[in-house]
């Protein structure tokens, strides 16, 4: 199971509207899994109600992909889950799901927390590790419904000179919640060359409302 292409671990931030991907799978391939009963899907909301979702092909929120045809030596069925968390707080989704001759996946349902906050902004950020010596990755977290299109990140001396502007595509793919960049800056600057000891800051700028968040960075 994952959101947005990850998974999760219980508490982490995730996209108020989330891709969230499931699969069953069973290694009998001639009962193949195309029922959409064999799983049942679950939110509890921040008000504690639990509110059940009807897995069917038809459904912009939630659709029930099932294995195909026996034999089927990959028997899995599949369901995308794209569902709208519009109040922030503490969400729960539950998991169960069984195969055609009613043994579970599990003895305990599946349960994964995560929280929601609709509000775009960028927010603790750092860099990791600081003071470095030969690289050094971002670290900050995402919130809202969908990553900004535009993100970069300036480094600057501490007058302010611009020394390194890294890009979205440079940093690597980014999802709403913590993200630890596949970047990692080396320390020199935007023509390769090898920057001096010392303090820099750097500065995230987005279209999130044009938020920018400085930081300071020592390499050593």
């Amino acid at each position: 199971m994952t959101f947005d292409g990850v998974h999760i671990l219980n508490g982490d931030i995730v996209s108020s509207k989330p891709d969230i991907f499931i699969q069953l799978k069973d290694e009998a391939k001639w009962m193949v899994l195309d029922d959409p009963s064999l799983v049942t899907v679950q939110v509890r909301y921040p008000d504690k109600t639990l509110h059940s979702f009807t897995l069917n092909n038809n459904n912009d929120t939630i659709k029930f992909i099932p294995a195909g045809h026996a034999p089927n030596p990959d028997n899995t069925a599949s369901i995308h889950f794209n569902p709208y968390f519009f109040k922030d707080g503490d969400y729960e989704l539950i998991i169960t799901g069984k195969d055609l001759s009613e043994n579970t996946a599990g003895a305990i349902q599946y349960r994964v927390a995560f929280q929601v906050i609709n509000k775009p902004m960028i927010s603790n950020m750092l860099n990791y590790p600081n003071p470095f010596t030969t690289s050094t990755a971002f670290v900050f977290t995402l919130t809202g419904s969908e990553v900004p299109q535009n993100i970069r990140i300036q480094v600057l001396t501490i007058t302010g000179k611009i020394v390194r502007e890294i890009t979205k595509d440079e940093l690597g793919p980014l999802h709403i919640g913590r993200n630890i960049t596949e970047f990692k800056w080396d320390g020199t600057d935007q023509y390769g060359q090898k920057l001096a000891n010392g303090i820099y800051l750097y500065r995230v700028i987005t279209n999130l409302n044009g938020n920018r968040w400085i930081s300071i960075l020592r390499r050593s």
